[in-house]
């Protein structure tokens, strides 16, 4: 997999593994609940990022990339630092160390306070929008072009503090979809011959890119390759 010529890193996505509100079947999303101990990973969600832990093991030796390049950027949710904590502990990586990073703006999309604690059955009612128009916010919650706009702000950061490494993304379903959508249209883009990665990505910043995003829907635990 060729790196874009926009990135100086390459990146693997890591949707958490199975956590307690999925087993619950609850909506969990704000900031404030989300960082909960009681909302960590399952016990199969343990399971589910060991595995992830082995597998990415195994892609980057395939790779010959050496463990020293190897950084781990997460979202604070505790299921996310629970599910990284486990993937560095797979690969010998010390969790406190500067090979992980919580990155704020990597955390779950907030569907805001009429979903919060929900059933995530109301998933379908936000996807239903996002499809119709991805501008268009959920009361009191985030759009897909918010959550656009952070996960640029993540992905320069990323750039700007790493140089030729393996990045691994462990965040949730809803960001890793449009960070998947963004970074793929970006890579597709013709138009724009900019290497400014915040530019390629405003310029693909459209209602046709962003309501597709379900199209790179990850399942829990769920370890991809992206760029």
């Amino acid at each position: 997999m060729a790196t874009p010529s926009f990135l100086g890193n390459r990146y693997w996505v890591l949707r958490h593994g199975k956590s307690i509100p999925n087993e619950r079947g609850l909506i969990v999303s704000s900031m404030e609940n989300g960082k909960l101990e009681e909302y960590k990973l399952a016990t199969e969600g343990v399971n589910q990022a060991e595995l992830a832990g082995e597998l990415f093991q195994k892609e980057l030796m395939e790779n010959s990339i050496p463990f020293e390049k190897v950084r781990i950027c997460y979202s604070p949710f505790s299921r996310t630092s629970h599910t990284a904590k486990v993937v560095a502990s797979v690969l010998n990586i010390p969790f406190e160390g500067p090979q992980c990073k919580v990155v704020e703006d990597l955390h779950e999309r907030y569907f805001g306070p009429s979903f919060e604690l929900m059933s995530h059955d109301k998933y379908a009612e936000i996807w239903a929008l996002d499809e119709k128009d991805p501008f268009m916010q959920p009361e009191g919650g985030e759009s897909v072009a918010n959550v656009v706009a952070r996960l640029t702000s993540a992905l320069v950061t990323m750039e700007s503090e790493y140089q030729g490494c393996a990045i691994l993304v462990v965040s949730h379903g809803d960001p890793l979809q449009i960070f998947q959508t963004i970074l793929n249209a970006a890579k597709e883009n013709t138009v724009s011959s900019s290497n400014d990665l915040a530019t390629r990505i405003l310029s693909v910043k459209v209602p046709s890119v962003l309501s597709k995003h379900r199209k790179f829907a990850l399942l829990t635990g769920e370890l991809r390759a992206v760029a």
